[in-house]
Parts: C-alpha cells; sequence; structure tokens
C-alpha cells in the first residue's frame, strides 16, 4: 500500500492543482473534429512529436495528417503502431473542455441504436455519439459536482442511467439519465445529474450486476473500502443496502450471478474483489449477511488493482497495476482457476511483449481486451486458457512514443458494443475508437 501511495503521489497533487479549475463553459462555440489539442500550440509542425520545444512531445497530433477512418497497415494507423486494428475515430481531451482522462464505458440507446461512448474526465463526464466512429459527436457533459477535480472518475450503466463516482472529496454518485441525450439539439450541452446518492463521499470505482440491480461502490470512506450495496430497483433514486468490510479496502471489483464449475455456489451472487494484495471472493446474495468465501494472492504481488471472469466463470484474469515497477519484468497477467470458489488455485502468468503497466481487463469471448498504459490496448487469444496458453493477436497503440512501465497512455477500454466498435480511453490525448479489421 505504501508503494501505491508514493507512486499516485504525484497524480494526487495535479489533482489538487487542477481542482482549481472552473466549471467548464460552453458559452463559445466547441469545434470538434479538428479541434487541436491544447497542450500542443503547434501541431502543424513537421517534426511533432520529437520536437523538444514541443510541451507535448508524446502526442502525434492526430487530427492534422490523418482522414478516419485510418486502415492499419499492418505496422502503423497513421502514427500509431497497430496490428488488426484500424483507427475509426478521435477526439481530443481539449475538446472537452478537460486537462485530462481516465475511464470509459459505453450506452447503446434501445430505441435508436445511437451508441454513446462514456468518457471520464479530471471535472466530469462526456457523452460521445460513436454511431459514426470516424464522425463523432460530444453530445453532452455532466459537470462533476461537489469535491472539486479529480483524476479518478469511474462510471457504469444500469437501465439507461449511468452512475458516476470518483475519488472528490463528498462527490458521492452522480444518477444520469441517459434517455436525456435524446433530447440534445445544440451539442455539446452541459447537463446536470439527475440526482446524487450521498451515502458515501469519495468511491475509487462501481460495479454494477446488471442481472440484480445492485450497484457496489468500492474504495468509498465506508465499510473500510470494502463494497458498499446500493439497490438500484428504482433505478433514477438509488437506495443503501448494506456492505461489506471484512476483507478490508477494494480497489475494483466484478459481481456476477455465478454460474461456474463450482456446483455449491450455482446461482448466487458472488463479489469478486481486487483487494490491493489479495483477491477476495464474497457471497453477496444476502446483502445483510454477506458471507467470505475464500482469499488467494500470487507470487510476486505489488497491487492487485483488477480482474475479469471468463465468460464461463472459470478462470479470472488478474492485473497487478505496480508489480512490471517493482519487479522489472514484462506486463504480467495472473490467471487464477475458480473451479473450486473456496480453493482459487494460481493457474499461470502471461507476460506481454513489452514492459508496460496494465490496468484495465475485459472479455469478450474468447477474447480479453487490455488497456495496457503506454502500449495501449492489446488483445490476447484465451481459447486455450485452461491449458495454461494466452496469445496477443492485436493491439493497438495509442502512445507511440515509448512502452515504458509509466502512467501515461490508455486508461481502459469499452469492447462491448454490438457494432465492433471499440473505445480506448487516454489519460492525455483524448478518446479513441478502434475497431477489428
Amino acid at each position: 500500500m505504501k508503494r501505491i501511495l508514493i507512486l499516485l503521489l504525484p497524480l494526487a497533487l495535479y489533482s489538487f492543482m487542477i481542482s482549481c479549475d472552473t466549471s467548464p463553459d460552453f458559452s463559445e462555440t466547441v469545434v470538434i473534429t479538428d479541434d487541436p489539442d491544447p497542450n500542443d500550440p503547434d501541431p502543424n509542425d513537421p517534426n511533432d512529436p520529437t520536437d523538444p520545444t514541443d510541451p507535448d512531445p508524446n502526442d502525434p497530433d492526430p487530427q492534422t495528417p490523418l482522414v478516419y477512418p485510418v486502415e492499419c497497415d499492418g505496422v502503423f494507423a497513421g502514427p500509431y503502431p497497430c496490428s488488426g486494428y484500424d483507427l475509426m475515430g478521435w477526439l481530443s481531451t481539449g475538446s472537452f473542455i478537460a486537462n485530462a482522462g481516465n475511464d470509459c464505458w459505453g450506452w447503446t440507446d434501445p430505441m435508436s441504436g445511437t451508441e454513446y461512448a462514456i468518457y471520464g474526465l479530471d471535472n466530469g463526464t462526456a457523452f460521445v455519439d460513436i454511431t459514426d466512429p470516424s464522425a463523432p459527436i460530444f453530445t453532452a457533459k455532466v459537470y462533476g459536482g461537489t469535491g472539486g477535480a479529480s483524476i479518478w472518475r469511474d462510471i457504469k450503466v444500469y437501465n439507461n442511467y449511468a452512475y458516476i463516482v470518483s475519488e472528490a472529496g463528498g462527490h458521492g454518485m452522480q444518477v444520469f439519465d441517459l434517455t436525456r441525450l435524446r433530447d440534445v439539439v445544440i451539442a455539446p450541452e452541459l447537463l446536470e445529474a439527475d440526482n446524487t446518492y450521498l451515502d458515501f463521499g469519495n468511491a475509487h470505482n462501481i460495479v454494477i450486476n446488471e442481472e440484480t440491480g445492485f450497484a457496489y461502490a468500492v474504495g468509498t470512506n465506508t465499510f473500510g473500502g470494502g463494497p458498499h450495496f446500493v439497490d438500484l430497483q428504482d433505478p433514477a433514486n438509488p437506495v443503501a443496502a448494506g456492505g461489506y468490510a471484512g476483507g478490508g479496502y477494494s480497489h475494483d471489483a466484478q459481481v456476477v450471478i455465478y454460474n461456474g464449475p463450482d456446483v455449491n455456489h450455482i446461482g448466487k451472487e458472488i463479489f469478486i474483489g481486487s483487494n490491493a494484495n489479495t483477491v477476495d471472493i464474497v457471497d453477496v446474495t444476502d446483502k445483510s449477511n454477506p458471507i467470505s468465501i475464500s482469499s488467494i494472492s500470487y507470487a510476486d504481488v505489488s497491487y492487485t488493482h483488477q480482474g475479469w471472469l471468463t465468460e464461463n466463470h472459470q478462470y479470472l484474469i488478474v492485473g497487478d497495476e505496480t508489480d512490471e515497477l517493482d519487479f522489472g519484468f514484462n506486463t504480467k497477467t495472473i490467471i487464477l482457476d475458480l473451479t473450486d470458489l473456496s480453493n482459487p488455485q494460481h493457474l499461470f502468468d502471461y507476460f506481454g511483449t513489452n514492459s508496460s503497466i496494465d490496468h484495465n481487463g475485459y472479455v469478450v469471448g474468447s477474447k480479453f481486451y487490455l488497456s495496457s498504459y503506454s502500449s495501449g490496448l492489446r488483445i490476447m487469444d484465451i481459447s486455450g486458457i485452461g491449458s495454461s496458453s494466452m496469445a496477443e493477436i492485436g493491439h493497438f497503440d495509442v502512445h507511440p512514443a515509448d512502452n515504458n512501465p509509466s502512467f501515461n497512455g490508455a486508461w481502459s477500454v469499452y469492447p462491448y458494443f454490438a457494432s465492433g466498435n471499440i473505445v480506448i480511453s487516454d489519460t492525455q490525448s483524448g478518446l479513441f475508437i478502434v475497431k477489428a479489421q
């Protein structure tokens, strides 16, 4: 924990500095498609991004030379290293009247089929129509609310509502009716949240089990940082439903109705928390009586950050955020066998092709989509995971400058749109939309 606090100190100082920013000003016209990066005063410089006088030398200014979509030739898509994935569209962080980006999620309007990327920002949340990914429309922004700016913001969706949390003190959980995006006439529009849940202040993350309609805020100032349960049966009016402090602080989690190989737990609501130095498995079926099932760690633990189940609920793919920094190996992904939830086993470790830091990863069928900071999005074939086999089958690097173990580049990825559009949220350069060839 001390190590991660030291590593995050520069980020905390940055968050403090930008907390004095005023609310976004939408009084002037915002040009989306060609808006230059505000950190780069000379986007037409032919020497960019290597010009040492450029204050943001890692930003290759894709808006100047590129006409979207940009095909990946197997090596590059414009300035971006790639394999198997085309660059469909992009919007700079400056387009959103923000200084930095963080998490992302998505929503598809069930009436129109319109796809919206949801992009967390240091000062709010942006909603972007990516139905035509080569001409994305910055539709609306919800201001960050109380507590000031923060580089940590997380969003999940349930029943056409977005639920937004932040590390900003006193922020609570914003509730936003996504169907309001249908009524935006002149984009972008600055909108207020419909409601704010205030039974906790700051939160690092939020998880929603869409099968049960319960949210789990983690890393809050309640329950020792363990999951804070919220009933979303009335989506616009969340209600506190207890919590669990037995496993200590949870940084991220996944909650499912279990349908895996352990017959003792089929049909139960299972919380799987990434708890800084352990993975904790808890039966949360009865919110008034959560039951610890097991806790597991692994070799060379540094900071257990996030994990995601395979679709058969047998394996958990875990990312440790700072082990690359602490131990010097290439991007490491830990695979746990959860055949017996009460006795999880370490199955194997997968090592990537470079030393970048892994952050958030999600499973779709036999593919694992990993945001890996400085090396961007990495896609792995996990069809052989039961035989201790994984293999990288594609990538799109939004941070071409290097693949160093740093916190620059891809924060998160959302790979669940039916169209195949994949959203990558970059901490500095903005929102990228890519698609498999």
